[in-house]
């Protein structure tokens, strides 16, 4: 198995539509509801039509009733735009507990909900896993992450 990607060593390496798709994704985090962990997640997702849309993580004392950023925006690509196609989604992340030192990746549900979305517009999503001044880790396609995805094509049909 290959893990393919493109790494830099910041985000003044990257083109201008990725690295301003970054700094939405930081601009996403304002909104983190995060008193638990303390970790605070952004996600910025770019629609076919150029929209972009926002999510970030919202925990609650409940576990595991929270959600990711990844998949809160996602969901509200996915619900407000269910036409346009996901081109590509960056994530950035933050906390006052340490020093984060490299980007962090997306879990496995986010991955499989990213996946089935690959799946429904027949077309790979571009993520851009973006350490504030720090690195950029570029993959086309969530095959990287997941090469042997959960994806069963008879589901839903009666």
């Amino acid at each position: 198995m290959n893990i393919a990607y493109e790494a830099y060593a910041g985000i003044d390496e990257l083109s201008t539509q990725d690295k301003q798709l970054c700094l939405e994704a930081v601009k996403a985090m304002e909104s983190s509801y995060s008193p638990y962990s303390k970790f605070r997640v952004g996600a910025a997702v770019l629609l076919s039509n150029k929209q972009v849309v926002r999510g970030s993580n919202q925990e609650n004392a409940a576990y595991p009733s929270g959600l990711c950023a990844e998949r809160v925006a996602l969901f509200a690509a996915g619900a407000n735009f269910p036409e346009e196609e996901i081109l590509t989604i960056a994530v950035t992340a933050s906390t006052q507990e340490f020093q984060l030192l490299r980007p962090v990746t997306s879990c496995g549900p986010c991955l499989q909900v990213m996946a089935e979305y690959e799946q429904k517009q027949n077309k790979p999503i571009e993520v851009l896993l973006y350490c504030i001044n720090g690195e950029v880790w570029k993959v086309k396609g969530v095959n990287s992450f997941l090469p042997m995805m959960f994806f069963e094509k008879r589901l839903g049909k009666g």
